[in-house]
């Protein structure tokens, strides 16, 4: 009795009020959050008017001022302005990434899924093996004999060791919506299997790709930056928050801003991206 009490009590119009505030507090900070990285990178002269190419060895690591908020790189730059434009490489790769392992998913994930048998049986022990490389192990291997590495090979890279999880999420979700009472009716009716994949299977089993794909670009932004810092990830001339972060580290003693501000909006973007998929996982129709 006293479970049935404490359900009821969980259950409560109130409860699921709350949970819905929740929810919409998390969709705005996320927005909030989001719209002003994606304002930085498409239009970053809003943000500042400075070149970050623009030097002048005589303020070489100059700390913050309130002429100069993020003060200055070893090199003399204005720190402001390469972690500005340091927004549009690091979104950028995101963007890309995210993109490709979506779209393997919507290929391998709804042929495992729909075609079912062999194919399935196929498909799954593929990425079961792939999924057994660590995304960062494989990017270490392959970006480290790669030279010339830029933001279009860094995502590739990114893109063969990150797809298998974007795969399963997909391929449940088929499975779950073929088995649905309009598929079945559609099938009756004499369509064609890939009409009743296109129309009717794959319209309905998107959403949780998509939500799970709103949370994965938060590991992806750390990804990308982790390799970065690690050395085998971007290279100059490319400006990342990554890169801010590797040549920040052999001078914190001496100028701590260099890895506080990029480190800021690295975090500020992972937990914009996290929020935004656990707004939508906890919307209405949304969980996973």
């Amino acid at each position: 009795m006293l479970l049935v009490v404490t359900d009821t009590v969980l259950a409560t119009p109130d409860v699921r009020r709350a949970g819905r505030w929740q929810g919409k507090g998390r969709l705005i900070t996320a927005g909030l959050l989001l719209g002003g990285l994606t304002a930085m990178a498409l239009v970053p002269s809003l943000f500042t008017d400075a070149d970050p190419r623009a030097c002048n060895l005589s303020r070489s690591l100059l700390p913050p001022s309130g002429d100069h908020l993020f003060g200055y790189d070893l090199q003399g730059c204005d720190y402001l302005a390469k972690t500005v434009y340091g927004a549009r490489t690091s979104l950028g790769i995101t963007v890309l990434v995210v993109l490709g392992t979506t779209a393997v998913a919507l290929v391998l994930g709804a042929l495992a899924g729909f075609v079912g048998g062999r194919t399935d049986t196929l498909l799954t022990r593929l990425t079961d093996v792939w999924s057994g490389i660590p995304l960062l192990l494989g990017g270490v291997l392959v970006l480290s004999g790669t030279d010339g590495r830029g933001p279009l090979q860094v995502a590739a890279v990114l893109v063969v060791f990150g797809w298998p999880a974007m795969v399963r999420v997909l391929r449940a979700s088929v499975l779950e919506t073929r088995q649905r009472d309009f598929v079945t009716a559609a099938r009756a009716l004499g369509a064609r299997p890939g009409r009743v994949l296109l129309r009717h299977v794959l319209p309905h089993s998107v959403r949780p790709l998509i939500v799970s794909a709103s949370a994965y670009a938060g590991f992806i932004v750390a990804a990308e930056a982790t390799l970065t810092f690690a050395g085998v990830g971007l290279a100059r001339p490319t400006e990342s928050w990554g890169i801010q972060l590797f040549e920040a580290q052999a001078r914190i003693a001496v100028a701590p801003h260099l890895l506080v501000f990029p480190a800021l909006f690295l975090v500020a973007a992972v937990v914009g991206f996290v929020l935004l998929g656990e707004a939508l996982r906890r919307s209405p129709g949304g969980r996973t």
